[in-house]
């Protein structure tokens, strides 16, 4: 089997997007007022349950009311502008959240100057605009200014610096320049912890995000213990049913999942989609976030039938709640599209994978990152569907995005390299793919750690692109140094381990290595087995392979057991046979 290499979607929420935030604080100031509290009240309602676009009138009466009583250069008015700004970022219209933004900084520049907290925090707001929308080049600047404002006004020692910090920290992150990252991080735990005390939520929201940095750079053993302490934290100070709460087991449930531990993240999704549902109704973008998580956590163990309904129902909620046209609508089109296409149903994966790409160009524009992820989605369909026509300009786009965004030896530039060289290799053009895979292999060997899974999965694609070609001699060290990069990093009974173990089987089978390759199949059957289920379709794909083997080997008997189980597994799951033993 190939690894193709999908861009990860950020399950885990990181304080930027869940964190980072200032609204800022209104007040009647006079009798032309006397209508606001009750303004505010309701419009903080509609916010906080995920009714935007209920609350988008509500706000705008806000901003009038203040221009009218206070004039146009009051810094109410442009606290007024600041909010109604951050409503309309949320609901990921960013062309009318900039304006009144940019506005309300002018406001606070011009009335408290260029040095005070408040006009800082109106400058954090712009910067985590810019970073939402792929603009990092901006969002850095303007962050790295809001820290110099704090650090003067507020002292380096202050939570507010520590928050700045924490939001540098997050763009650095999303970059993938974690070395700049990781200290950052660090120094805005400590100041939280020794301003505020060792369990106060801030200080779950600074082991959130550096545990999302350690999962990132593969250092799963420094991760874990974070958001366990985060959770711990959140339990005990703000209860077992706040969001924050629930956040928090869903970070630590996405953590199991993608460890394979899905017997651990299964209760800690269900506990969360809960909470959220009582507390923000079954609608809310909370809500839909942790119910598109738990319906990956069914893809990811090929329960196809169970991720179905769940991806659905986020996909409702989110186009209910932040409207047809949000980021957030588009991944959740994605997922859904990512799911027929496993069941090989393209017909209901092409339009969706279209729609979710008209939406991120709209909203982000083309040379957003994100933007490139459903372009490598699409190619990944025609590829799918033998239409190579179609899905090579699309990869060769998605690589110059990601070159443009990130550089030449960034990971995500990697898994585009990769996945283009997947492509060449399957149309037979295999000059073109051989300098692709070294390419990539040389970026994750420079820029992860020497174990990390991404890194293995390029040494077993540059395997299976020798083997295609005949020479073993190459493909054999490379397969089992991808073998041994995943048993190392994710455990002995991983189900990526079953897949290196497969690909290390069908290589010894091609040379006729037959006493070599049988108990790697057997030992891939057995993990598939442990990990995904006795009745699972990955689990039947195993037994593809070894019915195929034992044909091959002219040990019939067995052959007919293991294809016969095959059958049942896909009956009773209602899933089309596979071609694809390894998948």
């Amino acid at each position: 089997m190939i690894w193709r290499f999908l861009h990860p979607r950020l399950w885990i929420a990181v304080g930027l997007l869940f964190g980072g935030l200032t609204v800022l604080e209104l007040s009647a100031q006079d009798e032309t007022e006397q209508e606001l509290p009750a303004l505010i009240s309701q419009y903080s309602k509609l916010y906080q349950t995920g009714k935007f676009k209920e609350a988008i009138p509500i706000g705008e009466k806000i901003v009038a009311l203040r221009e009218k009583s206070l004039g146009p250069d009051h810094p109410g008015t442009g606290a007024a502008l600041n909010n109604l700004a951050e409503l309309y970022r949320t609901m990921g219209a960013f062309d009318k959240a900039a304006p009144f933004y940019d506005r309300a900084l002018s406001i606070f520049e011009k009335a408290l100057g260029p040095e005070h907290p408040d006009f800082a925090s109106v400058l954090n707001n712009r910067a985590l605009l810019y970073s939402q929308t792929g603009e990092n080049a901006k969002a850095e600047p303007l962050y790295q200014r809001v820290l110099k404002i704090r650090e003067k006004a507020l002292g380096p020692a202050h939570p507010d610096t520590a928050a700045s910090l924490n939001s540098l920290a997050v763009v650095y992150y999303q970059q993938g320049d974690y070395a700049k990252a990781e200290p950052l991080y660090q120094r805005a735990l400590k100041i939280r912890e020794k301003a505020l005390g060792a369990e106060h939520p801030k200080v779950a929201l600074s082991l959130n995000d550096l545990a999302a940095l350690y999962i990132a750079t593969d250092d799963y053993a420094k991760a874990e213990p974070m958001l366990r302490r985060a959770l711990k934290i959140r339990e005990k100070v703000l209860g077992p049913e706040h969001p924050d709460t629930a956040t928090s087991l869903n970070n630590l449930a996405a953590f199991y999942r993608d460890r394979a531990e899905y017997a651990k993240a299964r209760p800690l999704f269900e506990r969360s989609v809960k909470i959220c549902e009582k507390v923000f109704g079954p609608d809310h973008p909370a809500t839909a976030f942790t119910v598109n998580n738990l319906g990956t956590l069914y893809y990811q163990t090929g329960e196809y039938a169970r991720a179905e309904p769940l991806y659905q129902r986020a996909l409702q909620s989110r186009e209910k709640s932040l409207g047809p046209n949000h980021p957030e609508t588009a991944t959740s089109l994605e997922c859904l599209g990512e799911l027929y296409q496993a069941r090989h149903e393209y017909a209901k994966a092409e339009p969706l994978y279209q729609r979710a790409l008209q939406i991120k160009e709209k909203t982000l524009g083309a040379d957003h990152p994100s933007y490139a992820q459903t372009l490598g989605d699409q190619a990944s369909l025609y590829q799918d569907m033998g239409d190579y026509s179609k899905a090579e300009p699309l990869y060769e786009r998605m690589l110059k995005v990601e070159e443009k965004a990130h550089g030449p030896d960034h990971t995500a530039t990697a898994t585009s390299l990769n996945n283009l060289a997947l492509l060449y290799d399957q149309m037979g053009a295999y000059d073109k793919a051989e300098p692709l895979y070294q390419r990539a292999s040389k970026i994750y060997e420079k820029s992860l750690r020497p174990n990390h899974p991404d890194a293995g999965k390029a040494f077993g694609n540059l395997a299976s692109h020798y083997r295609k070609m005949g020479d073993y001699g190459k493909a054999e060290p490379l397969q089992l140094r991808a073998l041994k990069i995943h048993e190392t990093a994710l455990g002995s009974n991983h189900p990526d381990v079953a897949i290196s173990l497969l690909n290390l089987g069908e290589l010894y089978q091609d040379t006729g290595l037959y006493a070599k390759a049988e108990p790697l199949y057997l030992r891939a059957l057995k993990i598939r087995e442990t990990a995904l289920g006795a009745d699972n379709p990955k689990t039947a794909a195993a037994c593809d392979t070894l019915a195929l083997f034992y044909w091959t080997t002219g040990k019939s008997a067995k052959a007919e057991s293991f294809s016969q189980r095959a059958g049942k597994i896909r009956e009773q799951n209602k899933e089309p046979a596979r071609t694809n033993a390894g998948a």
